[in-house]
């Protein structure tokens, strides 16, 4: 449906997307969404902000649990709306185009500065594993962005054989290392107790909160597969089982390796360790393992921005298609690829990557950003109550009750980056107000474009 004060002419689109993906590929694209930098890093953080093991393992716990209540609820909005544009499509059916408007341009924005953050992080990577590239990270993530682009642009079967492939490793590695961990010999006691400077009282649940919040931040992208509505075979039936089992594959890798590096490693130790998996590699396979697992970062960060690079893409296409921009930017090429937006959210990334502007644009966007989940959730009361009788291939389990928890959380969530980040919060609130103007300015040089 849409809104009466800000309603988008629907755009022709030439050539169309391939219906060529299943569920291997809805997983694999959420896994490089969601294992990158974040599980690499997270841990240590953790660590020090909460020095229990018992508590660290029952964080991710809540975290798989939550996001499984997630999983839940947008797979059944999901599956009824199935669509390039995601979480902005399912905004512009339960609430109208001027809340989906900012929710997709909010974010294509933010998809485009990942690409360039995560570019520049496997940049880094690269220079410490090849020394004669030290000095050149930027030209290098700038070039990352340039092939993933030039592979993406070949078809969505070169992009996507890609991601499967570089996730499918991401994933035997970490059990590699996983199992490893436990049955490499192992001298010094388990850290599973809390630690003497155990925070109480007050000091206790801020870093309670903050843990939880660095946990969900690492578990985000595990609905990678709903930008790919429309090239999804079955979309009813596929895209939920995408969100499921991504959420039980992550959930299930985030505590394993948890545990490894808790079992492995004293917390002190993990608390100050930069690149924990690192050090977990070199206890079961000394050097040559720290210099794998800084390659597998390396492949998690490729993989991470080609996944970045894909949704962006199809984002832009689904707002293009729907009118909020040239009718020939909705176009697709032979291979299934929306070629000028693949071009577009290139060039942006490049811009980001440049400037170095991509954490001015994460701090501004997160407030919007985290705001999608509360939306999309909220969403199946919306259209339940609205259009009761709409097909439903997929039917939230445990409604209303699992849903409500699912947007209770996304609320206190949203409160937390609020109180995290007020400044960069009251930006946000700044740019969904100035959006309204823009999204009427739009939507009128369109109709005045049409009916000349």
């Amino acid at each position: 449906m849409s809104s009466p004060a800000c309603a988008a002419t629907a755009a022709p689109s030439k050539g169309k997307l391939l219906r060529v993906l299943g569920v291997g590929f809805g997983i694999a694209v959420a896994l490089g969404s969601s294992i990158g930098g974040g599980i690499m890093r997270t841990p240590a953080e953790i660590a020090a902000r909460l020095p229990s093991a018992r508590l660290i393992l029952l964080a991710w716990v809540i975290g798989g649990v939550y996001s499984l209540m997630g999983a839940w609820a947008l797979s059944e909005v999901g599956a009824m709306v199935p669509s390039a544009g995601a979480a902005y499509a399912i905004a512009r059916r339960a609430y109208g185009d001027y809340i989906s408007f900012v929710v997709g341009w909010t974010d294509w924005i933010s998809l485009c500065g990942a690409t360039a953050f995560i570019s520049l992080l496997a940049g880094e990577y690269l220079s410490d594993l090849v020394p004669s590239l030290t000095g050149h990270i930027t030209a290098l993530a700038a070039l990352i962005v340039v092939v993933l682009g030039f592979v993406q642009w070949r078809g969505i079967r070169w992009g996507s054989v890609f991601q499967d492939v570089t996730s499918a490793v991401t994933a035997c590695v970490f059990i590699v290392l996983i199992v490893a961990a436990f049955i490499h010999p192992h001298s010094s006691s388990p850290s599973f107790s809390p630690a003497s400077v155990m925070p109480a009282g007050m000091a206790l649940f801020a870093s309670w909160i903050l843990v939880l919040q660095a946990v969900l931040n690492t578990y985000d992208g595990w609905y990678g597969a709903l930008y790919f509505g429309d090239e999804i075979v079955n979309p009813g039936v596929e895209l939920p089982r995408s969100f499921i089992r991504s959420v039980l594959l992550l959930a299930a890798l985030y505590v394993l390796i948890n545990a490894a590096l808790l079992y492995s490693l004293d917390m002190t130790e993990l608390a100050r360790e930069n690149l924990p998996l690192a050090r977990l590699g070199q206890i079961v396979s000394g050097e040559r393992g720290v210099i794998a697992v800084r390659w597998l970062t390396t492949l998690i960060l490729v993989a991470g921005a080609n996944a970045a690079m894909l949704s962006a893409t199809r984002l832009l296409y689904a707002m293009s298609r729907d009118g909020w921009g040239p009718a020939r930017i909705a176009s697709v090429n032979r291979g299934g690829t929306p070629d000028i937006p693949l071009f577009l959210s290139m060039t942006a990334s490049i811009i980001f990557l440049l400037s170095g502007s991509f954490n001015r644009v994460f701090a501004v966007t997160a407030f919007l950003v985290v705001s999608k989940y509360l939306l999309s959730y909220l969403a199946v009361f919306v259209l339940r109550r609205r259009e009761p009788n709409a097909p439903r291939p997929y039917r939230t389990f445990g409604h209303p009750w699992t849903t409500a928890v699912a947007v209770i959380g996304s609320l206190l969530f949203l409160v937390g980056v609020v109180a995290a980040d007020t400044r960069n919060s009251l930006y946000g609130c700044a740019v969904l107000i100035a959006s309204y103007p823009i999204c009427r300015l739009v939507r009128r040089n369109i109709s005045e474009a049409a009916s000349s």
